[in-house]
């Protein structure tokens, strides 16, 4: 399901492709968000000679209405889709995401130990946040007529004059297919084999830390990395712990290389 022709894109919301080197890496933006929040992160990564991908999930980056004609299941369905794309051309491959991207990130790790090396997560979202979604989503469809939308924390960025790209609404009938997807990748856990580098902002304004310890004390197959960004805020590839995120994920993937050099191709 890909965003209606007739309405145009957010600035920024473009998808980001770069063919470079046989190692690939494949960024899963969050809900509600887009590729902007992430093409630093990608351009850094490409710069460094890696094949990078960014699709845009559908429903996002254009207007919030969208996203209310999309599921959890669509979005997958698009960064599995780049994966396999990516693994098509790429020798290896690696995963990276923010928020509702990162559980993303881990269910294709998950669904796909085969194909993917290594998994990046920032501030990523694995648990209920929302106590009314429980409510919501057993009559979606209802729901949406009645109420489309709720007010949204979009762009938490401690940074002065930064904006994350996404919508300022969030879509209900959307947002009551998170729990599945939650659901699914807490299910998957203890198959998770892939290696994990976790990022987590004290200071998150919209995940809490529950995430972070139901990924501690179910990821008991594979090695776990954390890490504290005690200057940024939720969208920390917008924030002042941006080059932490991103140079961090580049020693994460020479570390993990199959081939063992630490220079890359």
């Amino acid at each position: 399901m890909r965003p209606t022709d007739t309405v145009p894109l957010i600035p920024g919301a473009e998808p980001f492709s770069h063919r470079g080197s046989e190692v690939g890496v494949l960024l899963c933006h969050g809900f509600t968000g887009s590729p902007h929040s992430m093409r630093p992160w990608g351009e850094h990564l490409a710069a460094a000679g890696y094949s990078v991908e960014i699709p845009l999930l559908p429903g996002h980056g254009t207007v919030w209405q969208d996203m209310n004609l999309t599921t959890a299941d669509d979005w997958f369905a698009e960064v599995e889709r780049a994966l396999l794309d990516l693994a098509a051309r790429c020798e290896e491959v690696y995963v990276m995401g923010l928020s509702m991207g990162g559980a993303l990130a881990l269910r294709l790790a998950q669904e796909h130990p085969g194909l993917v090396r290594g998994v990046v997560l920032v501030n990523p979202s694995l648990v209920l946040e929302d106590v009314r979604l429980p409510f919501i989503a057993p009559v979606r469809r209802l729901a949406a007529r009645i109420m489309p939308s709720t007010p949204g924390l979009s762009s938490d960025v401690s940074k002065d004059d930064t904006t994350e790209g996404g919508y300022d609404r969030v879509p209900t009938a959307a947002a009551a297919t998170l729990p599945k997807l939650w659901r699914e990748v807490q299910e998957g856990m203890s198959g998770l084999r892939a290696p994990v580098l976790a990022y987590r902002s004290p200071q998150d304004h919209v995940v809490g830390p529950r995430s972070l310890r139901i990924l501690a004390s179910r990821a008991v197959n594979t090695r776990l990395t954390i890490h504290l960004l005690h200057d940024s805020y939720h969208v920390a590839t917008l924030d002042h712990d941006a080059a932490t995120i991103f140079d961090g994920s580049l020693a994460f993937v020479r570390e993990h290389r199959r081939s063992g050099e630490g220079a890359d191709r």
